[in-house]
């Protein structure tokens, strides 16, 4: 690929500016990223954000940032995806100011080196694991939910000590434009970042080596994105998109259940890595399962969920048409159906007879589309999810703790959650990521900073105890192998061979 094109002094000025919200925004080339990247190294290098002080004051005017402007972020995230102000500033602003200030209050343990267990040959010595920042890394959020996947990563990469570029996703214009004007008025202008880069321009920047890659997408766009990093052995997290499975237990409070479903897979018009993609009932109850969902989604959004200030629209209109023509290629619309283009709408769907060929059940979908399938038993729930790739989360509503023991246990998923969905992604004390297919590595809390730092290990010893030492040194001796073989003995059942090393 042929790079643009070096822009003039006074265009590269206009583009890293800090422009008025709703103005737009110039992308911003690979060279001006590797510009970006060298000015963040420098500084990394030069030790600035090596200090708790300094990562303190980041974090908190992340806080700061999201308090003073939670107007703003309700006004373009409602412009991009006419999300409301509700579901913005609790699945958006709320949780990352909950992981900021989560950081704040455990900073100083985190940055503590652990010691651990010694052995007999370093009873006076220090075993030591430290954890040192990564360096400059590289944050690429998805438009599902371009603050939470844009900020609650970089709070780890702050508390971890690394500078950070971010590039959040053109879907939502409006949200990467206002992310690029506060950043750098409120965190430390050299160390932090933001560049406006299509999905498509990516791979090439990551190929400028980062230390560390943490994509949010996909898994076509993160299948790129990996690619892109091996060039360089650069490390990866990748959270990406796939099928949410969700069984339905015969033996389940059906109301309770149909809420928290419907809630979760129609949250954000279903654009959502984390939702429910489609749902396994056991054959007894889909006929009220259904018809409870369609009395949720009545209490939730009334007759004409269009009106509804509560129902976003989709992103744009390639996701638009996209989800549009696979709802009409699959099952019976039971629910829903109803799409206007103009609008980017449409109407939360639940479809019933679908197959597992039906191209609904083939691809991700990122819409208000929530297909059900009917199956007889656990067993054959377990098999159906087991066939295919490993998800991003598996769901299961039951009553009964055996059923769920088995799916907790008998599929292998990024999360799991019984009787609600999509919580288990949001808690700081619990890490999230992907497995397989999903993904991998994860992030939030303790987590996010071990993502983003390396667990050194240090042995600190002086030169003492030479006289034993001295046997493991050329020229080997059967005498001294005894000797050896014999002290090792001494701890091998709890600490192995060979520890008089």
């Amino acid at each position: 690929m042929n790079s643009p094109p070096s822009p003039s002094p006074a265009r590269w000025f206009k583009s890293l500016r800090r422009t008025r919200l709703g103005e737009p925004c110039l992308r911003t080339y690979p060279l001006q990223c590797e510009d970006l990247l060298k000015r963040a190294r420098v500084s990394f290098q030069a030790g600035r954000t090596m200090k708790e002080s300094f990562r303190l004051s980041q974090l908190e005017a992340v806080v700061q940032m999201l308090e003073d402007h939670e107007c703003d972020f309700v006004d373009v995230l409602g412009r991009d995806i006419h999300k409301p102000r509700f579901e913005t500033v609790m699945s958006e602003l709320v949780l990352v100011k909950n992981e900021a200030l989560y950081a704040i209050n455990n900073l100083k343990k985190w940055m503590q080196p652990q010691h651990v267990e010694r052995n007999l040959s370093t009873t006076l010595d220090d075993c030591l694991v430290v954890s040192e920042p990564l360096g400059v890394v590289f944050i690429m959020g998805t438009w599902c939910s371009p603050v939470q996947m844009c900020l609650v990563p970089l709070v780890g990469a702050i508390a971890a000590g690394n500078c950070a570029i971010i590039s959040p996703s053109e879907s939502t214009a409006h949200t990467a434009e206002l992310l690029h004007r506060l950043i750098p008025s409120y965190l430390d202008n050299e160390c932090f970042h933001v560049i406006l880069a299509g999905i498509t321009d990516l791979p090439e920047v990551v190929e400028l080596k980062f230390d560390h890659v943490f994509f949010t997408g996909t898994r076509e766009e993160g299948s790129r994105i990996a690619q892109a990093a091996a060039q360089t052995l650069t490390p990866v997290t990748l959270v990406l998109g796939g099928k949410n499975p969700c069984y339905v237990d015969q033996h389940c409070d059906i109301v309770t259940t149909a809420q928290r479903i419907a809630w979760a897979r129609f949250h954000n018009a279903g654009q959502s890595l984390v939702a429910p993609d489609y749902i396994l009932c056991h054959s007894d109850i889909k006929v009220r399962l259904v018809q409870t969902l369609k009395c949720c989604l009545m209490q939730f959004y009334g007759s004409d969920p269009r009106e509804s200030r509560s129902f976003g629209r989709m992103v744009n209109l390639e996701i638009f048409n996209r989800t549009k023509d696979t709802l009409w290629r699959s099952g019976k619309v039971a629910v829903g159906g109803q799409v206007i283009e103009a609008e980017k709408y449409i109407a939360p769907t639940i479809l019933t007879e679908v197959t597992e060929s039906d191209p609904i059940m083939q691809q991700d979908v990122f819409g208000p589309v929530l297909p059900v399938l009917t199956i007889n038993n656990v067993d054959e729930a377990i098999d159906f999810i087991n066939k295919q790739g490993k998800p991003l989360c598996v769901y299961v509503y039951s009553n009964n703790n055996k059923v769920i023991s088995r799916l907790m246990s008998e599929t292998s998923s990024g999360s799991f959650c019984s009787n609600d969905s999509v919580l288990q992604s949001l808690m700081v004390a619990l890490p999230f990521g992907g497995v397989g297919a999903s993904g991998s590595g994860s992030f939030h809390g303790r987590y996010s900073f071990d993502t983003f730092s390396h667990r050194k290990s240090c042995l600190l010893r002086g030169t003492r105890f030479e006289c034993v030492t001295y046997l493991r040194y050329p020229p080997y001796e059967d005498r001294n192998l005894s000797l050896m073989t014999w002290a090792s003995t001494l701890s091998q059942r709890s600490q192995g061979w060979c520890q008089i090393l």
